[in-house]
């Protein structure tokens, strides 16, 4: 089964979720952003660390019963330090990161960093994609909505050349922005480069199955939507929703496109290995993993104990850690699944991880 509608159509294609300023307190050590601003969150939790590991490491309970033992680290507010590289876009012109909140001066949904973290990619109120420095300066509209569209989950794609093959070009022909893109009851996949100015997206139409043998039952070219890119290669992974059923699509060294699971919201591991999707499991939306091996087709429920929906899930930079939302706000748990999850943040949007 596909994960539940708990948004509506729209809602869950553009994540354009309308909440309340976050209000957080106390900024984190290395929070250098110069429009962050710090108040203070009634009944939010306490800003002592919450079992934070190393940088991007699995967050680890701490507490009476948990087994976790408690580890100096940044400080964090409401699941958010400059530690554990986490943030939160809401909608709104704020976003959680480093322990406080920053205000990027624009409606910010489906924010996504670059594999550097040195910009932020995101839609904003008008619909447009626009690209912006951590603080939310330096705003450039890579490409203006034509109207009657709605853009969502920007995905930077990008690849590193590999030895011994002759793709010398990769790094600037993988520098594009992956995006869903719905006209009328129609979803596509759309690109556009990432220094575009005001440009005109072109769409991706997944190419032919494995080793482009056409006689072999071809991807769907609509129905196309939340496109998630990792690796090193500028694969590609998305959900087509009338199938309910997770793809990637690899170009690197010839056009391939291969289902993977039955689920939807899928989101690469850093190095390309391994993916997360979502799938409901009586009555619930679960987190599962498996292998990208065309080979290993094994999958495990990361959350074979849900009580509630986990959503949207993203990799942490090391790839040790996975953060969802929930309809109470952000949880965290190992990506191998060897441990709950554990609710880090009451803040109620979009998580994602900035390298």
């Amino acid at each position: 089964m596909t994960v539940r509608n708990r948004f509506g159509t729209a809602a869950a294609i553009a994540l354009m979720t309308t909440v309340g300023a976050v209000l957080l307190s106390a900024c984190g050590p290395n929070d250098a952003d110069p429009k962050a601003t710090a108040t203070t969150a009634p009944g939010t939790p306490g800003t002592a660390a919450t079992g934070t590991s190393a940088p991007g490491g699995p967050a680890r309970p701490s507490g009476p019963g948990t087994g976790g033992a408690t580890t100096p680290a940044a400080k964090e507010v409401n699941g958010t330090s400059a530690a554990n590289h986490l943030t939160i876009s809401t909608g709104t012109q704020t976003v959680a990161m480093n322990g406080t909140t920053v205000d990027f001066g624009t409606v910010v949904r489906d924010l996504a960093w670059s594999p550097d973290g040195k910009k932020a990619a995101f839609v904003n109120g008008s619909g447009d994609l626009v690209v912006a420095n951590p603080d939310g300066s330096g705003k450039v509209v890579l490409a203006k909505n034509p109207g009657g569209e709605t853009w969502s989950h920007p995905s930077w794609q990008h690849a590193k050349p590999m030895p011994g093959q002759d793709v010398p070009e990769a790094n600037e022909r993988f520098n594009t922005i992956v995006f869903a893109a719905a006209k009328g009851n129609v979803l596509r996949l759309e690109k556009i480069a990432t220094k575009a100015v005001g440009g005109t997206p072109e769409v991706l139409t997944p190419h032919s199955s494995e080793g482009g043998d056409e006689s072999m039952p071809q991807p769907p070219e609509t129905g196309n939507t939340w496109p998630n890119t990792g690796g090193q290669r500028g694969e590609i992974a998305y959900a087509n929703t009338p199938a309910n059923k997770v793809y990637i699509y690899d170009d690197y060294i010839r056009p391939a496109t291969r289902e993977l699971a039955t689920g939807s919201q899928p989101a690469l591991s850093p190095d390309g290995e391994h993916l997360v999707f979502v799938r409901s499991v009586n009555g619930h939306d679960h987190l599962f993993s498996r292998s990208t091996q065309w080979d290993q087709k094994a999958e495990k429920d990361l959350t074979p104990a849900a009580a509630t929906d986990y959503t949207e899930p993203v990799w942490s930079p090391d790839g040790k850690t996975l953060a969802a939302r929930t309809p109470d706000g952000i949880s965290t748990l190992p990506a191998d699944g060897s441990a709950a999850p554990v609710q880090v943040s009451t803040v109620k949007g979009l998580p994602a991880y900035r390298p």
